[in-house]
């Protein structure tokens, strides 16, 4: 990010999208791209790693929901006149580093890496939704109603998908990680 004033300018549309705060909107933009995109190749490796079906399932459903969010960010760099363009998201990257470090250190086949891979698709969830509810009311504060409304869509399909994980863990995994 710049640290240089610049002084905003209104475009024809009262946006001001040559302003700092519009930068900066568009800088994590590219954060969260580059995060989706590296999250929607870690997902198979998770579904590999499952013990239960519920939990694969769940994996997979999430991978192709991760590609349609892809799509989405695509859309909204469109609607921005910005080209998709991905920035390393390094709490991404260590968010997978650890969901990779779940995966080596407990046992196939048990309930234990199941409840540890929903911990860390969870810890996943929480860190989209954190960062698509801001980016939407960045959005929103610019002027930008239909990126907010792009925006607004994933957010909730990221709150869902995180309550999914919960009922899979509540369900059967915990319980039965408790008692291995």
């Amino acid at each position: 990010m710049k640290t240089t004033k610049k002084q905003a300018v209104p475009s024809k549309t009262g946006k001001m999208e040559d302003s700092e705060f519009h930068e900066f909107f568009i800088d994590e933009l590219k954060d969260i791209y580059w995060a989706e995109k590296h999250l929607v190749k870690a997902l198979p490796k998770m579904k590999k790693a499952a013990t239960s079906s519920e939990l694969a399932e769940a994996f997979d459903k999430h991978t192709l929901e991760t590609q349609t969010h892809i799509e989405t960010l695509e859309q909204v760099f469109a609607l921005l006149d910005e080209k998709p363009a991905a920035k390393k998201c390094d709490a991404m990257a260590g968010l997978l580093e650890e969901a990779n470090g779940i995966i080596e250190d407990t046992d196939a086949g048990t309930m234990i890496r199941d409840a540890g891979l929903i911990l860390a698709a969870q810890k996943v969830e929480h860190y989209e939704i954190a960062t698509y509810g801001t980016l939407r009311v960045f959005a929103a504060n610019m002027g930008h109603t239909d990126v907010a409304d792009l925006l607004s869509q994933t957010l909730e399909n990221e709150k869902a998908t995180d309550v999914a994980l919960t009922t899979v863990a509540e369900t059967f995994v915990n319980e039965q990680a408790a008692a291995e």
